[in-house]
């Protein structure tokens, strides 16, 4: 494998193609265009694929010249619904939607390690499977490619997500807890509205959602190892309908994030103990509905090994950045759960080129040249662990 051959012949391709995605993006579960586009560089490469996951899932597959394991990659593709304020001769084409998490970069990054597998096929041992994921966002994509048998076969899975946190070309290989959990909550309190200068007539249906805010946090502070992190947010409460008029009824929602999945399954059953005790003992009552969205992203340590041993390959040996854990959730876990995983950060950051805003910003950039090194690294973690070259 030659890394220098493949950087200089598939950086201008990879380059226009992260800017077509990055003009035409499009929500979760409905990325038809993009879907579109990936299957035609696919047909020209002259890769197989099926379709898998949801409408707009596409799993392709690059058989080397000897049998041997079989890996996945993955690469998401949906985008963000947030206004473009970059500034970009090829921003957004489409009003209210922008790809503001980098996944245009992990489409462009996964089609050229495509062709860059498909060019070395002869020398792989084994099959690698690129697994272009819809609706990344919204946490049913990856559960659904799995359903449609995308890790039938496979021995382990690698993903990579572009990072604006820090120096562009850098990476982070955690082993163990990567991302935390993310889950969300919702909760109806009913109380008896009335008049606001008679709230002995009432049972108040704000204050009972203050009283449970409150509570909440006791799950954190003492219910949970103080060693074990956890959050329980509490975004968004709609109570009452006037001034002088006390609520009747009121919605809370939130999110739970951990990075321990005892800790999550404590959560469901901790709020709906809180919100519901902490109502009746008010005289009014709460109703808890629990969603599971992603589980943590726990990286498997002997792969985890194996991918630094690729990275220093492609980066050199002072690439690894030492970033923290971070509560943002991905659903890659899902596919963590079924097959050894790794999932990494690669860093984006770069003053010169004014790539610096946070993630899901409107006006999120990236340093384009890290964006080859991206592609390789899914090359060369396929090939060392196909060809038992860690």
């Amino acid at each position: 494998m030659d890394i220098e051959a493949l950087t200089q012949k598939y950086n201008d391709y990879l380059i226009s193609l992260r800017r077509w995605f990055h003009a035409h993006p499009e929500v979760s579960e409905k990325e038809y265009e993009t879907s579109k586009r990936i299957k035609e560089e696919l047909d020209k490469l002259g890769i197989s694929w099926r379709p898998c996951g949801l409408e707009t899932g596409v799993l392709a597959t690059i058989k080397g010249a000897k049998p041997g394991k079989t890996i996945l990659l993955r690469g998401d593709i949906d985008g963000l619904t947030v206004q473009e304020e970059t500034g970009y001769e090829f921003a957004s084409c489409n009003p209210g939607v922008m790809h503001a998490c980098g996944h245009d970069c992990h489409i462009s990054m996964l089609l050229t390690a495509a062709a860059m597998l498909n060019d070395i096929k002869d020398e792989l041992h084994g099959t690698v499977l690129l697994a272009f994921q819809p609706a990344e966002e919204v946490a049913t994509g990856a559960k659904s490619m799995i359903e449609q048998g995308c890790l039938d076969g496979v021995d382990a899975a690698f993903g990579m997500h572009v990072w604006s946190d820090f120096e562009a070309g850098k990476i982070s290989v955690r082993t163990g807890a990567t991302m935390a959990s993310g889950d969300r909550f919702d909760i109806d309190v009913i109380g008896k509205g009335g008049h606001g200068a008679a709230p002995h007539q009432c049972v108040d249906a704000a204050v009972i959602s203050a009283a449970i805010v409150q509570n909440l946090q006791t799950g954190v502070s003492r219910e949970i190892n103080p060693v074990d992190t956890a959050v329980i947010t509490v975004g968004t409460i709609n109570a009452g309908t006037r001034w002088n008029v006390v609520a009747g009824s009121a919605h809370l929602s939130g999110t739970t994030r951990c990075f321990n999945r005892d800790v999550r399954a404590f959560f469901p059953k901790f709020i709906e103990r809180v919100a519901t005790q902490t109502a009746r003992a008010m005289r009014g009552d709460a109703k808890v509905s629990y969603t599971p969205l992603v589980p943590p992203t726990i990286n498997d340590a002997a792969l985890a090994e194996e991918v630094r041993g690729a990275a220093v390959k492609v980066f050199g040996k002072d690439c690894f950045a030492d970033y923290p854990v971070t509560m943002g959730g991905e659903d890659f876990a899902y596919y963590q759960e079924k097959v050894p995983g790794v999932m990494i950060l690669l860093g984006i950051r770069n003053e010169a080129c004014d790539a610096v805003y946070a993630q899901h910003s409107g006006h999120y950039k990236v340093d384009e040249s890290a964006l080859i090194k991206g592609a390789l690294l899914h090359t060369q973690v396929a090939y060392d662990f196909l060809n038992g070259n860690h």
